[in-house]
């Protein structure tokens, strides 16, 4: 059989007995006709190692960053474990090849002056005091999207002043809530019991004016209109009050541990991404304060 005749039954194996959805089907088929069509169509079963490290060079050199190769070769090889099953290739040639690393990038966060202004809303009405307390928790707990609105109001134990919180992988842990953000959620819980026709069944912490339990879609909305409206000039989305909430508690307080905790990561090295962001912070201010600093040596 010719390459593309092996790549037609690889396409129904994975349509129809693996059933994998459509768009991971397109995304494993561009993979492995870009690996043929570098190759110029050399004959499959005469693919080695070499091959493979050739094509991850060339599409590196192009600039396909790591995470992009590395998807190339998980599809890759995938392909060469079906064509060593059905039809008795002698080797797969990825087996054993890695991607380069992929670079990591710093996450955006805001200054201090702006996460402040960003949240500090004066607005009384419904939807004013129920984002106020979305943009407080965000910033005072450096929640995750899908975990703020998960949220259930019996989460919020005032007394202790904490919230229970369900994440990823079905792990829960306790976060602190701040001072500003316990005023905002009382303020807000207050409110919301004023919804037209509101059942007290619902057990949702944040609730649309027509009472039904508030979107994701519908919060990320909300954090980019409060953005402009408070003169904010980053985009502004949920996870960038989470990034600011970690690198402002690390700057202040240097518990990697704690802060770990707090933000419910499971590897520490998810964590260490904010030292970065911290050394950032203190490298500025190197650079702004030190007379020795080469920004502002103007003794030449």
């Amino acid at each position: 059989m010719k390459n593309k005749d092996y790549i037609e039954k690889y396409t129904d194996y994975i349509k129809f007995e693996k059933r994998l959805s459509a768009l991971t089907i397109k995304s494993y088929l561009r993979d492995i006709r870009l690996l043929d069509s570098e190759l110029q169509g050399k004959d499959l079963q005469s693919y080695q190692v070499d091959d493979i490290r050739r094509g991850i060079s060339v599409f590196h050199a192009k600039g396909i960053n790591g995470k992009s190769l590395s998807r190339m070769l998980s599809s890759w090889r995938g392909f060469f474990d079906f064509l060593n099953h059905r039809y008795e290739f002698s080797l797969n040639p990825v087996m054993g090849i890695k991607a380069p690393k992929a670079k990591k990038l710093l996450p955006q966060t805001l200054s201090i002056d702006h996460a402040i202004k960003l949240v500090s809303i004066t607005d009384k009405s419904f939807l004013g005091l129920r984002d106020r307390a979305i943009m407080e928790l965000f910033y005072s707990s450096g929640l995750r999207l899908s975990e703020l609105a998960a949220m259930k109001l019996a989460d919020i134990n005032m007394d202790e002043q904490t919230a229970s919180i369900l994440g990823k992988g079905n792990k829960s842990r306790i976060v602190p809530i701040g001072s500003h953000a316990l005023q905002a959620l009382n303020d807000w819980i207050v409110m919301r019991k004023k919804i037209s026709d509101f059942n007290p069944r619902t057990t949702h912490l944040f609730l649309s004016e027509k009472g039904n339990a508030l979107g994701v879609r519908s919060i990320q909305y909300r954090l980019k209109f409060w953005a402009i409206k408070q003169g904010i000039p980053e985009n502004i989305h949920p996870h960038l009050l989470r990034h600011s909430f970690a690198s402002h508690l690390l700057q202040s307080s240097q518990d990697l541990r704690a802060v770990q905790e707090l933000l419910g990561h499971a590897n520490i090295s998810t964590t260490q991404i904010y030292t970065h962001l911290d050394y950032q912070h203190l490298s500025k201010i190197y650079d702004d304060a030190h007379p020795r600093a080469k920004k502002n040596n103007r003794n030449k």
